[in-house]
This record gives C-alpha cells, structure tokens and sequence, in this order.
C-alpha cells in the first residue's frame, strides 16, 4: 500500500468550514502538471484542478476563502490569461470556501443541490453561491478541450459531481475519492455509504482504464488506486453488515475496530473510530 502523506489539521472541523483565527501565511500552494492542459494545484483543503489554455483558465474548487490570492498566483504562473470559469464539486467549505473571490472573475458551475446547501448549511450568500446549476450535467468547452460535469446522488454528499478533461484524460472526482484513507461520507448533507460505494464503482466502470484521477484529498492517482479504494469500502460494508445481522452492538463493533488490513487508512480527520460509526449509523438503517 502506498503511504500518504496526512493533511495538515485544520482540514475541515467538523463544519467543514475555515477558522478565522487559523494562520495561513506560510502556507503554500503547489502546482503538478497531471496530463496536457490539466494540472493540480495542492495544499490544505480540497485538491484543485486547473485546466490552463491560451483562451482561458477553468478551476476545480478554490479550497478556504484566506487561500484566494495564493490559488490565484499559483494557477496564473501556469499560464497568466483569464479565468473563464469554477467548478464545485459539492458543497463543504474546502472545496468552495473561495468562491466569492473567484466569482468576481468568472461564473460558477455546480449541482443545483450545491448552491443550496452552501446558503442552508455554509450560510453563505451572494458571491459565494454557484451561478449555473444543473441537475444531470453539463459541458463546458474551451479551446480544444472538453469539460464534463457528471452528478452522482447520494454519496459523499446529495450534491457530487466529478469533472472529466476528455482530451487530457484526467478526472477530478472531488470527495467520491480520498486516495490511500477512509473517506468522509456526509450523512447529514444527503451521502449515503451504499450510495458512495455504487458511485465509485460506476466511475471505475465508466472511463478509460489509462485515466489520471485527481481525488478531493491525498496524492494524485488512477484506475489502481481507484480500485483499492473501492475493495477497501467493500470491505468495510460487508464486515460491518455482516455484524449487524449477527446482532452485534454498536460497541462491540467498535471495540472488533476494521481489521489489520486497512487500519493504517486512519488519519487525522476520519480515524478508525469515526469510520466504524459512519457505517454502523448507516448501515443500520
């Protein structure tokens, strides 16, 4: 198994929403070419994509709000043209939290359920809200490239889209894939463990098997890693099941933990502990 690197802790309170008080001045962020046009842009918070071209820049989420200004250096070194458009691949405030800076450059595309719950539950407004929703899809072109934006229900949250470069071949699948760990599955915000799990398979069984894939958190990846991704999920659905229909106590599968083989998937935000209890809370529905 491939060692990851953890994200610095304040990825994500339990909000899901930046602190004020957190200080951000030595933070930097990272640009790595994945294929082509396409790169990703790394540092705390959700990763980013960015597709660069000669008639414009597009942006996958914008991480925390304090982080706005170093996004934008990082991505006009790539190259210093426009930015045409912003994509949110769901709602939490490390995927969105910058939103208003980016929206006084360009509009922002998301699942109509994202604009939602960003006023509902992020309480936020005006600028911070994505401008073009949609319920299925759509496709953005710009310059050679192709843009798809594919909604999957109820998974990591009721608001997921994964956005696939058609000609670069590189899918940003947002927080439907956090590489080398446990995910977060938002039961309160519409995710669903079963839900999340089809998801990520219909994925692995709907592009090209030499596919680049960017996940919301951790190293960039493919096919492979999307796959022990998805046994590790199986895995822990059928164990926790398992010990639900043989009558076991919540306790008692805490206490069992997940196994030897995936107990070094725990990281700062989403720990054994916390994994086990977002699948017995569902599961036992």
């Amino acid at each position: 198994m491939k060692k990851i690197s953890l994200l610095p802790l304040f990825f994500l309170l339990s909000s899901m929403q930046v602190n004020a008080a957190q200080d951000f001045s030595n933070v930097e962020i990272k640009a790595k070419q994945v294929s082509g046009d396409v790169y990703l842009l790394e540092g705390p918070g959700g990763n980013i994509g960015v597709l660069a071209t000669d008639d414009g820049l597009l942006l996958v989420d914008d991480k925390f709000s304090p982080l706005a200004t170093k996004i934008e250096q990082a991505m006009t070194a790539i190259k210093s043209v426009p930015l045409k458009y912003v994509v949110n691949t769901h709602y939490h405030g490390d995927h969105t939290g910058a939103n208003a800076h980016f929206a006084k450059h360009a509009p922002i595309f998301a699942h109509t359920n994202v604009r939602k719950r960003v006023q509902q539950d992020n309480k936020k407004s005006g600028a911070d809200l994505p401008v073009v929703t949609y319920e299925q899809g759509v496709t953005i072109h710009l310059a050679s490239e192709e843009i798809q934006l594919l909604h999957f229900p109820s998974g990591h949250t009721d608001g997921d889209s994964v956005v696939y470069f058609k000609q670069a071949n590189v899918l940003h699948m947002g927080d439907l894939f956090f590489q080398g760990r446990f995910p977060y599955i938002d039961l309160k915000g519409g995710g669903s463990v079963k839900g999340y799990l089809a998801n990520i398979k219909k994925v692995a069984n709907s592009y090209p098997q030499d596919i680049k894939i960017i996940p919301g958190h951790g190293e960039l990846s493919d096919m492979a890693g999307l796959a022990e991704f998805i046994a590790m999920l199986e895995f822990s659905v059928t164990r926790i099941e398992k010990a639900i229909a043989a009558g076991t106590s919540d306790d008692e599968i805490l206490k069992a933990g997940i196994g030897e083989k995936y107990k070094s998937w725990g990281w700062q935000f989403i720990n054994e502990e916390r994994w086990i209890k977002t699948l017995t809370a569902d599961l036992r529905k």
